[in-house]
Parts: C-alpha cells; sequence; structure tokens
C-alpha cells in the first residue's frame, strides 16, 4: 500500500523549490542582475530526486506519483525537441488547396490546431483553429467557397529547438497560447510543441475521447511489445515502467540507430539494456516498426 503521506512531501518540496526559485528570480530582476547569468543550485534538487528514488525503493511511491514529481524537476533539463511532434508526424494542410478540400481535412482531425503551409512544410503560414473555422463557416451560412483559411489562421509562433520545457512553459502562460512549431538553428520546421505536451510530462497521459492509449504501440499476446519506430523514449518508460536510455536518442528507431551504429535491416535482432529488439518493418533508411521483448525470451 503506497504512504501516501510520503510522496505528498516529497512533491510539495519540489513545488516549494519552484516557487522559491520563480520568486528569487523575480527580486533579482528587479534589482537589474542580469537573469541568464545566475546558474540554480542543484544541490538540494539532487537531494529530492534521491529522496524520490529513496521511496520508490521502499515500494512507498506508485510509479505515477514518481513520474509527476520526476516531471517537475525534468522541465529544467528537457528541451523542446525532445517532447516535439516530429514532421514526419505532424498533421498540416496545404493552404493552396481548395477551400473545400481545407475546410474537410481540418473538421475530420482530431487536433483542435492545424498548421498551414505553402510551397512545402519548412514555410508554416499561420495555425488555424477547428472553432474559429467553424464561427466562419457559420457566418457565411457553411458555404465552403467562400472561406478564406489565411484570414481565419493566427500568425505562427516558432520558437528554438533547444527552448527548455521550463522555459517554454512560461512563454505559453505569458501569451495564454497553446501551440508552436519548433525550428532548428537554420529555420527548417522540426515539428510542433503544444502546452498540454508539456503539462504531460508533469501529469502524465492526458486522455480524451479521440486518443489512443500509447499510439504506436500494440502488446500481443506472447508478452512482446511491436513499437513504431517514432515513438519517444520518454513515453515508452512512462508507459511500460521501463528504463531505456534517451540521452544519445529520442525515438525508439533512433535509440535502434545509436546502438547499432547502423540503419538494420528487417529481421535483424539486436540485443541491449536488457531487451531484445528485432527490426519488423523498414522504409526506405527509416525503421518504422520494432518488436521488443525481454532479453532471453527469443
Amino acid at each position: 500500500m503506497t504512504d501516501e503521506p510520503g510522496w505528498i512531501v516529497v512533491a510539495g518540496l519540489a513545488i516549494l523549490i519552484l516557487l522559491v526559485v520563480a520568486v528569487r528570480t523575480r527580486l533579482l530582476a528587479m534589482f537589474g542582475y542580469e537573469l541568464s547569468r545566475i546558474e540554480p543550485q542543484r544541490s538540494t534538487q539532487d537531494e529530492l530526486r534521491g529522496a524520490v528514488d529513496d521511496f520508490r525503493r521502499d515500494g512507498q511511491m506508485v510509479r505515477e506519483d514518481r513520474d509527476r514529481v520526476g516531471g517537475l524537476f525534468d522541465l529544467a533539463e528537457l528541451e523542446v525537441s525532445d517532447i516535439m511532434v516530429h514532421r514526419t508526424n505532424m498533421r498540416s494542410v496545404n493552404a493552396d488547396n481548395a477551400p473545400e478540400a481545407v475546410v474537410r481535412e481540418i473538421l475530420q482531425s482530431p487536433h483542435t490546431r492545424m498548421p498551414l503551409w505553402k510551397g512545402s512544410l519548412d514555410n508554416i503560414v499561420g495555425v488555424l483553429h477547428a472553432k474559429d473555422l467553424l464561427r466562419a463557416l457559420n457566418e457565411v451560412g457553411n458555404d465552403f467557397t467562400k472561406i478564406d483559411v489565411m484570414k481565419i489562421a493566427s500568425k505562427p509562433w516558432f520558437v528554438p529547438d533547444t527552448t527548455t520545457l521550463q522555459e517554454q512553459l512560461n512563454a505559453f502562460l505569458r501569451a495564454k497560447a497553446h501551440f508552436a512549431i519548433v525550428v532548428d538553428e537554420y529555420g527548417e520546421v522540426e515539428g510542433l510543441v503544444t502546452l498540454e505536451d508539456i503539462i504531460e510530462e508533469i501529469v502524465g497521459e492526458i486522455a480524451d475521447e479521440h486518443d489512443v492509449d500509447i499510439q504506436g504501440v500494440k502488446q500481443e499476446a506472447d508478452g512482446s511489445v511491436v513499437v513504431d519506430g517514432t515513438v519517444p523514449i520518454r513515453d515508452l518508460n512512462r508507459a511500460l515502467d521501463w528504463n531505456l536510455p534517451d540521452e544519445e536518442a529520442t525515438t525508439i528507431a533512433g535509440l535502434v540507430i545509436h546502438e547499432t551504429q547502423s540503419i538494420p535491416e528487417e529481421k535483424q535482432a539486436f540485443t541491449f539494456h536488457g531487451k531484445r529488439f528485432v527490426v519488423m518493418k523498414r522504409d526506405k533508411n527509416r525503421i518504422a516498426r520494432i518488436r521488443i521483448r525481454p532479453a532471453g525470451e527469443g
């Protein structure tokens, strides 16, 4: 049985530290100190991390509570590139398509906001909110031909891929925004990040009626797990209570490529980090699907 007061104390201390740091930052700003030159002390944070691990070893903290407390610490260490929806999985709409096609694609999407592009995906020209689209349709009597999506769309917000989650969370809250396009140092689109993505790093997956439990992950009857190559390692670790490293790679496919120093062929199998990885499908130079099972089970 979980020792509830124990993890509440740890979580309370973590939140208190974040509040103290925020107040200290504001006070220093008032006196004109250069905030970028001030490095936070890590000893207390490291001690709290150790306390979380101790609770886990003693069986006093359930996995969900441990992840939530750990998520608070991770905000300053993770970058938006670690949690973003990669451009290969990003749903977007060509703004040059016929209005009827654009409207239909947005209304059929499970997402509230959709980026609009022209010419190529690296030229994001706007972000269209489904509610704004429905309101505009109502004003023109649901006549798709009278819709100009660029007049309805909001200006896209571009953020560097090296922005920390703490910085982006604060930026979202200040701007009262929920959605940003992630770009690399050359200005090329890498993906998108949402306020919900960051909150989920703290509280875990926020599911609604349109969500799949873990998209791209299927538990097989034989105990193995079939995973799309684009599934983030962090998501898989959280969902299955695994401990695969995510320092050198963000996705499961990236982990396999990093460990093997190659792009494996289909049916090739490898064992590392206590797991057996079998490449099930390869699409050109991309690992599309992998089967994972505990090492030693075949």
